[in-house]
């Protein structure tokens, strides 16, 4: 009677004494090597496993570490992003200098905001704020922002002749009571941005920056 593979294995798991017994015949069991073609005993194929096993969790142990690292450095640049906001007592000045906190916090060498809910006639603040019904429909339809290579052809005009040379974006909602506007990053690089990646730091700034125009736009809202 053949037996399967499966058999032996379940027989093996069942009976550990069988080892036991049979110390001698397993030391001249020979097996395939898992990286070569050559053959080893049962014992050195442990070995490997274990040293391959050692060397997964070591891998995995500096990965986390490297994440580590990583969100240490994005944690102190959102402070600094935060502590550059405190400094601004003006809802224009604040957004007409955005752009190069952002590029000079998260080197983001482009952001572009629209706002609407807030009434100015003030050119400096008109000119951030957006009656476009289709970017409204868009950003109200934002459960978290959005990463990756595309955007809509509305939001795209946004950036104007520098789209040609941008290959990335984050769309951010803006929120605070209500939706108060949207938040548009881009890079050239065509990783900077990408659809699987973490948005928890993209939201943390959504909200610090809808924090400050809910603040300050209340003067302009009459």
């Amino acid at each position: 009677m053949k037996l399967k593979s499966e058999e032996v294995a379940q027989y093996l798991k069942q009976h550990p004494q069988f080892f036991a017994e049979y110390s001698d015949m397993l030391s001249n069991i020979y097996i395939p090597h898992p990286h070569s073609d050559r053959a080893i005993p049962i014992s050195e194929r442990q070995t490997i496993a274990l040293r391959d096993k050692n060397k997964a969790l070591q891998d995995k142990f500096l990965e986390l570490v490297k994440f580590g690292k990583e969100n240490d450095i994005i944690s102190e640049k959102m402070h600094d992003l935060a502590i550059m906001f405190l400094t601004f007592t003006d809802l224009k000045d604040f957004l007409n200098e955005f752009h190069l906190i952002l590029r000079d916090i998260f080197s983001i060498s482009h952001a572009e905001i629209r706002l609407w809910n807030i009434n100015s006639e003030n050119p400096e603040i008109s000119k951030f704020i957006s009656s476009h019904t289709e970017i409204h429909t868009i950003t109200n339809d934002l459960l978290s922002p959005y990463c990756g290579p595309e955007l809509p052809n509305v939001i795209k005009c946004l950036f104007g002749e520098n789209i040609d040379h941008l290959h990335s974006f984050s769309m951010i909602p803006l929120k605070a009571k209500q939706i108060t506007g949207l938040l548009v990053l881009a890079s050239a690089d065509h990783q900077r941005f990408y659809p699987k990646m973490g948005t928890l730091y993209l939201q943390r700034i959504g909200e610090l920056v809808s924090t400050f125009i809910s603040q300050y736009s209340k003067k302009y809202d009459k």
